[in-house]
């Protein structure tokens, strides 16, 4: 127990140190974690990392669908849902097919039913891996969107494939017909599961009294329910997960208070980040294990192999993406489409940024090390092995060479949207001119005149609309940039001099150390709000990015 412990104790240190480097490094955090621990799994002397693979989807998968949904924007989704929709499940399926009868021909041994396995544990990309590669470059939304809507849907497809294949494999008999039948019921029912355990959620959330921290201990056990429950009734608990998160999320605004929804997001997003950086550790961590048992492959078979599925499941998708183009703009011709013309530098970049990851893993990890028989599993290391080789060729390499490839062709953006920063302050701007307007007709000058407080609010919402209006204006005017630098200056020593004289009353009696921590995060969101305010005057305008681009 004390080993285990002191094990998930390194292992998290591990993580935040490796995250800070790929930060100063500039490298994605996914693919530092994946080297590191491959490297780590190298040191003589330390002990052989084994997961029991009953415990990965359970532990792992259900807060990481749920915190993706969460995050996920409807609006996006909806409007790029069919392209969504293909590529989640069309191509979900015609990858672990193709992968399926290609292993079936090259690999000895290798039954239909196991190329189907295989099939379904690399078809689907991993969005973290992808968002996280692309995060600092200046992208059209709609490449992100898509990529995040595809990664929450097609998990759920290629679970069901690869559990199709996996009891085909264990009972020794499959059914095309019966097969899809099957999937479709699964799929509709765990929605439903989960559409009906989000309700009770949300009725809980809604009506029963919670403080912050019920609030986000609820929010951490509701993707765990929605999981078990569709599970034990043997439908999909993907689907189910993504479902309830989605519903859960659409309605946040209605059944979560400022305080908890806060709260509950800063949780979500330290889980998420340390399950997600412990399993792509565990990647390169699990390797001696897996080349260890190979069996009857040697390793240079075993790679061979690795890489021509790495192959396949990068052209398939490639092709894919590059025929979208010509597809859509057939099909507009019969039904409303998003985009007619999409171009080829979108297409193209979608379809290289299938870099496989989290779910890859759980999967293949998942596979029981015994059949129904009492003998052990058909070829499951070599499956374990040929599935880090893909997660290793695609994260790796193709994710150190997405950023040039987006470089070098230069992606434009066809929605022709205004710079996020802009549609910040430009709504920012309603709002706080909804709030004047609103104080102005409830309370008459001379009623403000007498209420100092109101007096004091009108002032107040008066500077904020002064400081979003120097926001809205180019930063290039000399006269504005030095307004903005010396504002900064100023406001962060006043709040320098603020924070000092806390540490100071933090020493006398009469005050208590909740009303300073309390003082010290109104301190904290000032600070933040400096910094937003700071960050959009220095946002590059579209003319900078267009000549920008035009260099590249």
């Amino acid at each position: 127990m004390h080993h285990t412990l002191l094990l998930c104790l390194g292992l998290l240190l591990a993580i935040c140190l490796l995250f800070t480097l790929s930060q100063r490094l500039r490298v994605p955090y996914p693919i530092l974690l994946v080297l590191a621990g491959l490297a780590i799994s190298f040191i003589p002397g330390l002990p052989l990392l084994e997961v029991e693979p009953d415990l990965i989807f359970l532990i792992f998968l259900p807060p990481l669908l749920y915190e993706a949904a969460w995050f996920t924007s409807w609006k996006d989704f909806w409007k790029w849902r069919r392209i969504i929709s293909f590529l989640a499940f069309g191509l979900v399926f015609l990858t672990s097919g193709i992968v399926a009868y290609v292993s079936w021909a090259v690999i000895p041994g290798f039954t239909l039913a196991l190329g189907f396995l295989l099939g379904g544990i690399v078809s689907p990309p991993d969005a973290l891996a992808a968002t996280s590669v692309m995060r600092d470059m200046s992208l059209p939304r709609r490449i992100t969107a898509i990529l995040e809507g595809e990664s929450l849907v097609n998990d759920a497809s290629s679970l069901i494939v690869f559990r199709f294949a996996l009891a085909a494999i264990l009972s020794g008999s499959f059914v095309w017909q019966q097969a899809a039948g099957s999937f479709l019921l699964v799929t509709l029912l765990g929605i439903a599961v989960g559409l009906a355990v989000g309700v009770v959620f949300y009725t809980i959330h809604r009506w029963l009294p919670t403080t912050p921290s019920t609030h986000t201990v609820l929010t951490l056990v509701t993707p765990y329910v929605m999981y078990v429950t569709a599970e034990t009734w043997h439908v999909s608990g993907v689907m189910a997960v993504v479902s309830g998160g989605l519903f859960m999320s659409y309605h946040s605004s209605r059944i979560f208070s400022p305080i908890n929804r806060r709260q509950g997001i800063s949780t979500w997003t330290t889980v998420g980040f340390v399950l997600n950086g412990a399993v792509f550790m565990l990647i390169g961590l699990e390797l001696p294990v897996i080349t260890g048992a190979l069996g009857g492959y040697s390793k240079l078979e075993a790679v061979g192999y690795g890489l021509l599925i790495s192959a396949v499941v990068i052209i398939t998708r490639l092709v894919v993406g590059m025929l979208g183009s010509p597809f859509s703009h057939w099909i507009s011709r019969f039904i409303e489409v998003s985009d007619a013309n999409p171009g080829w530098r979108g297409p193209l970049v979608v379809g290289y940024a299938g870099m496989r990851g989290v779910v890859s893993l759980a999967a293949a990890l998942s596979i029981p090390l015994v059949g129904n028989n009492g003998q052990p599993f058909p070829e499951r290391n070599l499956i374990l092995f040929i599935t880090f080789v893909v997660i290793l060729v695609t994260l790796v390499g193709q994710g150190l060479t997405l950023p040039l490839l987006i470089r070098w062709i230069g992606v434009e953006d066809r929605d022709n949207l205004r710079p996020e920063h802009e549609q910040r302050n430009t709504a920012r701007h309603h709002l706080t001119t909804v709030a004047l307007t609103r104080l102005r007709a409830l309370y008459q000058p001379h009623q403000r005149n007498h209420n100092g407080l109101l007096d004091t609010l009108q002032k107040k919402l008066e500077k904020d609309l002064y400081l979003i209006t120097h926001q809205m204006q180019p930063v290039d005017h000399p006269h504005i940039e030095r307004q903005v630098t010396e504002y900064q200056r100023i406001y962060t020593e006043l709040l320098h001099a603020q924070r000092e004289e806390l540490r100071r009353l933090r020493g006398q009696e009469e005050y208590n150390d909740e009303l300073i921590r309390h003082l010290e995060a109104h301190l904290d969101l000032e600070e933040e709000k400096l910094t937003l305010f700071v960050e959009a005057q220095h946002q590059p305008t579209p003319q900078t990015l267009h000549e920008q681009q035009h260099n590249t």
